[in-house]
């Protein structure tokens, strides 16, 4: 099990290397959540991930030429942006359904990208297959988690009296690099896992007390979705860690959102379940000293859209409701008369004719509309259901 001089070393190592992220104060998420609230910024970090950090920690000891690494896509461009800066070559083993984002961005580091399988534990047993080359494991590994652990240096080499520390948890890599060092300098600080509800297998792990194996399922935050924690990262949160938390899919992109709102930052969904655990802790940690790690920032901006919508949803700044109106000229009209009269913007409008429950002569059109919020929505129905409208909300809202 790795200790503080193990990070320590690490920290010499890669120096040279790396950005030294900056860690900032938020004005606006310490208001929003009534905590002391700092972010430490690895989505600035190179390659757009903490992973480098311990990529290049790793590569430092391997004597070989050839690399081989199995990744989501930040463990993949890490591994290659480390070969190619110390003079390796690098072969990256990536499930098919990887973004078209991340697989590029790793090929752009002048690696060998082969598609494999559905998920991350197909593309893994394949690059073990591989026995000419050295494996970097992504996570499961005392060098590589010696090198995530630089992170929790910095940060108390310019914060004091920190209350915790969010971290986000896929294998459980950067959390078992992180706890160590926290607990070593500031063992009142309390360390704290977050996952996706969608990918739990780590906190699931830490409840029972021993590791248990879980399929992800569909998640935005895709550079933590990992079925099952490491043997070493385990025993290292198990000693370390003091609790582990699961964040909805909903807090998540509400997180995104607020990042690119309040703060301008591009942050991933793996990045981002920090600051939705914190937003769904209330006001546990009012007054509180808390680091949120933004373990990321690259997110694919192919379903950004996507993601911004849904959390404008969440956030009760989109409503999306559904009003049964005869099917005549004027009814339309009608209706978005009655929106507009109640100060919402009406942003799209679908006709359904055709499902089995709409009468004959009747329609059901679904508006999507900007609102102030939950009440501004309700005051809304509840204006049309006045007028003698059947209205319904859509799931979400």
């Amino acid at each position: 099990m790795i200790d503080i001089t193990d990070i320590r070393q690490a920290r010499g190592n890669i120096a040279a290397f790396i950005h030294k992220t900056p860690l900032i104060h938020s004005d606006s998420l310490s208001a929003l959540t009534g905590a002391d609230v700092y972010l430490k910024l690895e989505n600035l970090q190179k390659t757009g991930s903490f992973k480098v950090r311990g990529a290049i920690n790793k590569m430092t000891r391997v004597s070989g030429e050839k690399v081989i690494a199995a990744s989501m896509g930040n463990h993949a461009q890490a591994v290659a942006f480390a070969a190619r800066a110390l003079g390796k070559k690098a072969k990256i083993v990536m499930p098919a359904t990887v973004s078209l984002v991340k697989e590029e961005a790793t090929r752009g580091y002048q690696a060998d990208v082969l598609l494999f399988g559905e998920g991350f534990k197909d593309a893994l047993e394949h690059a073990h297959s591989f026995k000419d080359h050295v494996f970097i494991h992504p996570f499961d590994d005392d060098v590589v988690i010696a090198g995530q652990g630089t992170i929790a240096l910095e940060i108390l080499d310019e914060l004091e009296s920190v209350d915790a520390v969010f971290v986000p948890v896929g294998g459980g890599g950067l959390i078992a690099g992180i706890a160590p060092a926290i607990k070593s300098l500031s063992p009142k600080t309390r360390v704290i896992g977050v996952q996706t509800g969608s990918a739990p297998a780590a906190c699931v792990s830490f409840k029972e007390g021993k590791i248990i194996e879980q399929t992800p399922g569909p998640t935005i935050a895709d550079g933590i979705a990992v079925g099952r924690p490491g043997e070493r990262t385990f025993e290292i949160i198990r000693t370390y860690v003091d609790d582990m938390e699961q964040v909805s899919e909903d807090s998540i992109a509400r997180a995104i959102l607020l990042f690119l709102e309040r703060k301008k930052l591009v942050v991933e969904g793996a990045g981002a379940v920090t600051l939705a655990a914190l937003m769904d802790q209330g006001n546990q940690l009012r007054g509180k000293r808390v680091v949120l790690v933004l373990s990321g920032g690259n997110i694919d901006f192919t379903i950004v859209d996507r993601i911004i919508r849904r959390g404008l949803v969440t956030n009760g700044r989109i409503g999306v409701f559904e009003v049964t109106v005869l099917d005549h000229p004027g009814s339309l009209a009608s209706v978005a008369g009655l929106i507009a009269s109640r100060r919402a913007n009406i942003l799209d409008v679908v006709h359904d004719r055709l499902a089995a429950d709409i009468p004959f002569g009747k329609t059901r059109v679904i508006f999507t509309v900007e609102i102030r919020g939950k009440r501004h929505h309700d005051e809304i129905l509840a204006g049309l259901a006045g007028q003698g409208y059947e209205v319904k909300t859509r799931a979400g809202c």
